[in-house]
């Protein structure tokens, strides 16, 4: 089946909704302990690979395959997207003045963080339409649905 761009939309979106709970659940949780900005990112960062990829195995788990190999699938379809998406919503928040120190009350802090995430899922989608059209990234999950 030839790839489309709403297939890779779809895939960002997918990948965009682990990495997200992940990126809000860390930066929500770094905000509130008080830690340094860089240990919110780094806790964002470990929370949105975490979550993104057992939001992949739970579907490739669901098909009967070995969590070892489940595993290795999420890795294969997920690390490069998640990746990216945590380069460039991280850089955001950090990048807006006065974002990671605002705290989880506050206007600032949430529309810098859906920002973050809103340009975060725009840039990410023509990086894994042009990996799904080699067969790689998220294109290695489709035999599982």
């Amino acid at each position: 089946m030839p790839v489309t761009w709403a297939m890779a939309r779809q895939a960002t979106l997918h990948c965009l909704t682990g990495c997200a709970i992940g990126e809000v659940l860390g930066m929500v949780v770094g905000t509130s302990l008080g830690l340094h900005n860089a240990g919110t990112v780094v806790v964002s960062i470990a929370l949105a690979f975490v979550l993104g990829y057992a939001l992949t195995m739970r579907g490739v788990l669901r098909a009967g395959v070995p969590v070892r190999r489940a595993l290795t699938v999420a890795l294969a379809a997920d690390t490069v997207s998640i990746a990216v998406m945590e380069v460039i919503d991280n850089t955001v928040m950090v990048a807006v003045p006065g974002a990671m120190d605002a705290g989880i009350g506050t206007v600032l802090f949430w529309l810098s963080l859906a920002g973050s995430l809103a340009l975060a899922f725009l840039l990410t989608v023509p990086i894994n339409d042009w990996l799904m059209r080699r067969g790689k990234g998220h294109a290695v999950v489709h035999a599982y649905h």
